[in-house]
């Protein structure tokens, strides 16, 4: 990155053009907003070099006092090299600062009107800061040394333009212009008469004394790291414009058709969908970014930096896909992204139950994979296999968040699988296959069926899991036992708006006591080894996943910690839910039926989320 601070005429008067990227925002500065500021800074600055012309100094001593005047800072604009012919007009694309650099073209354009009424000597001078010599153009746009995004185009010539302009026309260019002729000619006067000594001050001040940093980037500088420095990380900036920026501009130097490239993959875009956030606190972004990410991770084959996106991007254009096809890969990606997030609907509603859950799980470094997957037609990946591939990442997913496995590392593995599975798709080879063996190796490795069974048996799911996924969990499993079952009749059941219930209670003390071999109770006494054994025993399977149901909004929450038999009833009433039937028909709750339980909640979640399937044998050599 090269930064420096120039002068204008050091930045403006260079054979060279500033091309502002077609679908850049409006300009949107005014006159209360801006304009009346910025001329005020200039008067200012040229105020303070009349001072010194006036000083009764000559010569070295008086240039020497003009060197030292303080110039006013302008702020920065950040510009990318573009190719040009050899010989030609230097390309900058103006990537941050567009209104500030195109104000600053109008008010010179503006005190350009003023010099030329009368007959100045800068005015020549100053004509060098808005158009390139006739000599060095080689198309009639290649004249003005900025040149505006497509829409302002046809504009542009009558706001830079010496011919008047339409005093009636209310495009923002030709007010500042306006505005900006008013105020220097407002300046100037003295006694109802323009002073060409202030005239040329104004003109010689905006020369030389107003300054810009310019931040030249090149290959190897990422602009949107740049711009939240600029910024002080207080506004948030959208990687995907950025990349639009360039896709864009990239297509109109191309001479292609960019309205119609943009109606047919980028309209969709504007959509109030696309713009809203997703994600919590530092995490939370934009969806258009969040697809900008999947679709680089799926075509880079690598975990994509969300702090590097665009950077990547322009790695991945430059040596990869032509415009349009950029532009059609991002549109299949947006469709299969939608299609993950029931935006759109997908193919199976297997495959929108397994997004689901894995949404739910809020997996998001699944999505990479799961997009590639819904972008490959049918003679790619058929629908059996496509969900074959989904559910295998699905069970490895949701087994490893139920025996609590660590995610750590998920989204370097899974851009692993999906760089693997491209590999299989390319080699003719199947895309499950080659999923499910990526999944069963390494640290994050697929859990067995044992390890379900494990987990189920001695973890605490109520401390070590999340509400949301107890109630995944559970509600998956009702609903899969209602499935199974063909007396069940068919209902729908809002898992998410159920409350998780103990069914023995963690307060159990005063109602569930501890029995003796008798069926006694055994009195509460820190001080006898096997009361203290035994309750802690119980406390830790209160937190068993066989202690843990679901209940509708009907369940007495007052009976919640009484005992069995005024809690029993509550949960013959729950017909609605299968998970509870057999609780209900259990005539005592003990540490016995939550470990039974606990048992066969993990039969039906293995039912539910197969076994990794058994490796296949490696083929044997030509050689044996």
């Amino acid at each position: 990155m090269d930064a420096k601070t120039y002068p204008l005429q050091e930045i403006l008067k260079p054979e060279r053009r500033y091309v502002i990227p077609t679908f850049q925002r409006d300009y949107e500065w005014t006159r209360k907003g801006q304009w009346e500021l910025l001329f005020d800074d200039l008067a200012t600055t040229a105020d303070r070099l009349i001072d010194v012309r006036t000083s009764g100094e000559e010569g070295s001593k008086l240039k020497s006092k003009e060197q030292s005047i303080s110039p006013h800072f302008l702020g920065a604009i950040v510009c990318a090299s573009l190719p040009f012919a050899t010989g030609g007009v230097a390309l900058r694309s103006v990537i941050d600062g567009q209104q500030r650099l195109t104000t600053i073209q109008l008010l010179v354009r503006g005190l350009l009107d003023v010099l030329n009424e009368t007959g100045s000597e800068r005015a020549k001078s100053v004509r060098r800061m808005l158009f390139n010599p006739d000599d060095v153009v080689e198309a009639p746009d290649e004249i003005y040394k900025l040149w505006p995004r497509r829409k302002d185009r046809e504009v542009w010539p009558s706001a830079m333009g010496d011919l008047e302009t339409d005093a009636k026309t209310d495009h923002l260019y030709l007010e500042a212009r306006r505005y900006f002729a008013e105020a220097s000619r407002e300046y100037a006067l003295v006694e109802d008469e323009v002073d060409p000594t202030r005239l040329a001050a104004l003109a010689d001040a905006v020369s030389s004394l107003f300054k810009l940093v310019v931040i030249d980037l090149d290959e190897n500088d990422d602009a949107q790291v740049i711009f939240e420095v600029l910024n002080g990380r207080q506004t948030p900036l959208s990687a995907i414009d950025l990349v639009k920026n360039l896709l864009f501009l990239r297509a109109e130097l191309d001479e292609e058709d960019v309205e119609s490239l943009y109606n047919a993959y980028w309209a969709q875009f504007d959509d109030k969908w696309w713009k809203e956030n997703v994600g919590r606190g530092h995490a939370a972004r934009g969806r258009r970014d969040v697809l900008l990410s999947v679709w680089l991770t799926a075509a880079l084959g690598e975990e994509a930096n969300v702090g590097h996106l665009y950077r990547e991007a322009r790695t991945y254009l430059n040596d990869g896909p032509s415009t349009e096809q950029a532009l059609e890969e991002l549109n299949a990606f947006a469709e299969a992204y939608q299609t993950i997030y029931e935006r759109l609907p997908a193919p199976s509603r297997r495959l929108t139950v397994a997004y689901r859950r894995l949404r739910a799980l809020d997996i998001t470094t699944a999505v990479p994979l799961l997009t590639w997957l819904a972008t490959l037609d049918d003679s790619q990946l058929s629908l059996d296999d496509h969900v074959r591939t989904v559910l295998a990442i699905e069970s490895w997913a949701l087994r490893r968040a139920f025996v609590g496995w660590q995610t750590r590392g998920y989204g370097s593995l899974l851009a692993k699988v999906l760089k693997e599975a491209k590999t299989a798709l390319s080699e003719g080879r199947p895309i499950a296959d080659e999923v499910e063996g990526a999944l069963q190796v390494g640290a994050l490795a697929w859990p067995t069926d044992d390890d379900v069974r494990r987990a189920f048996g001695g973890r605490q799911f109520y401390n070590g899991m999340s509400q949301a996924r107890i109630r995944l969990l559970l509600g998956s499993i009702d609903q899969h036992l209602r499935d199974e079952d063909p007396h069940e009749p068919d209902a729908i059941v809002e898992y998410d708006n159920l409350q998780i219930e103990h069914v023995m209670p963690r307060s159990w003390a005063a109602h569930w006591p501890l029995l003796a071999e008798d069926a006694t109770p055994i009195v509460a006494d820190e001080s006898d080894p096997d009361w203290v054994v035994r309750s802690r025993e119980r406390s830790s399977a209160v937190d068993r996943i066989g202690n843990l149901t679901l209940v509708t909004g009907t369940f007495n929450n007052e009976v919640s910690n009484l005992s069995w038999d005024i809690k029993r009833p509550e949960f013959q009433k729950q017909r609605s839910l299968v998970i509870n039937y057999a609780i209900a028909a259990s005539d005592a709750w003990t540490e016995s039926e939550i470990a039974s339980r606990s048992t066969d909640l993990a039969e039906v979640a293995i039912r539910i989320w197969g076994p990794p399937p058994a490796a296949v044998p490696e083929p044997a050599s030509p050689l044996a």
